[in-house]
């Protein structure tokens, strides 16, 4: 009799393996281009294999945009760059109606879709547009979707935005909202290359060979193979104790909240919501696949906690006058638990 306990242990593990196989190639690939930052790319593909949108943050020239645009060619997807400005409009984004005449002379409404309609959209320096053109996202980052003249489209699958900005600029830069900043699963800070990755950089780009990038998946079957990737991440298992971790944790981000640390309760006005707790589940799952495991462990919700998390904590006015920064907060946090 066949042993079918036995049959999906090997099927999940082989599920694994490939999972981290693909994890490993497009590592491989992107190195090719990105000097170091490691850390920077495991949390940037760990928000695709999660299915979520990423927030670069960083000074310019340390390739943000030249990351994300590598990470379409590794996947072999659709890819649109939206540079934002203070004159951009709603429209420019999502796309509008036009009037479009037929060969027989009769005009009609068609709608002429926007850069929005690609699987990668780069949102570059996205705090440079208004509030008025940042709300064209929102819908299109929770529900994969764009509304336009009460007409709604259907995003491209996979979806995925990746927005950079300059965090020393404040001259005609917006503050995204925090709706929005919620709909970004991890915001990753870009740091400056050390001396010797400065020196490889030069090395790589001031001369004649250049670095071509390889996809990873055969043509046309990249949409097929990140549902599946993104099907085992929500396959893993969370143990009931490491749920009332997480739980807790958050409480003790939440002013107000009877497990508020002393931190929290004088530096914070809000704390994470729903969607931070779904974010680090989602992401502490991709970290246990990549260390080879179908089950949670508390390393892989300590892992990604500040990413997962300092986009969302509102600071105080009280905060910025003891220069107390939302990592220092999740760091305490984190050291407790």
């Amino acid at each position: 009799m066949k042993d079918n306990s036995k049959t999906n242990h090997t099927e999940l593990e082989t599920q694994i393996t490939l999972f981290r196989d693909t994890y490993a190639r497009a590592e491989e690939e992107l190195a090719k281009v990105i000097v170091g930052q490691r850390d920077v790319l495991r949390l940037v593909l760990s928000g695709i294999f999660a299915g979520g949108n990423i927030l670069l943050e960083g000074v310019p020239g340390l390739g943000k945009t030249l990351l994300v645009k590598s990470i379409a060619k590794v996947f072999d997807l659709s890819f649109k760059r939206i540079q934002f400005t203070p004159d951009l409009m709603p429209s420019d984004v999502t796309g509008t109606q036009i009037i479009s005449e037929d060969e027989n002379g009769r005009k009609e409404f068609v709608f002429k879709a926007g850069p929005i309609f690609a699987n990668i959209v780069l949102a570059d320096e996205i705090n440079r547009a208004t509030p008025k053109t940042q709300a064209a996202l929102l819908e299109a980052m929770e529900e994969k979707q764009v509304t336009v003249l009460g007409q709604t489209y259907e995003l491209a699958k996979p979806f995925f935005v990746l927005a950079t900005q300059n965090p020393v600029e404040l001259e005609g830069t917006y503050p995204l909202p925090e709706a929005q900043l919620d709909r970004f699963i991890a915001k990753v800070h870009v740091s400056a290359p050390s001396a010797a990755e400065l020196k490889e950089i030069l090395q790589r780009t001031t001369g004649n060979i250049t670095a071509e990038i390889r996809p990873i998946f055969k043509s046309g079957q990249a949409a097929e193979a990140i549902k599946s990737l993104r099907h085992l991440v929500r396959a893993v298992f969370v143990a009931e104790p490491w749920q009332d971790v997480l739980i807790r944790i958050i409480n003790a981000l939440t002013p107000g909240n009877q497990f508020a640390t002393a931190k929290t309760s004088k530096y914070l006005r809000y704390g994470p919501g729903p969607r931070g707790a779904q974010a680090i589940m989602l992401l502490a799952k991709v970290q246990a696949l990549l260390e080879g495991r179908i089950n949670l462990a508390f390393d892989d919700i300590k892992s990604i906690l500040t990413p997962a998390l300092r986009h969302r904590l509102v600071m105080n006015f009280q905060a910025e006058a003891d220069g107390i920064t939302a990592d220092q907060i999740i760091e305490e946090v984190k050291s407790a638990k």
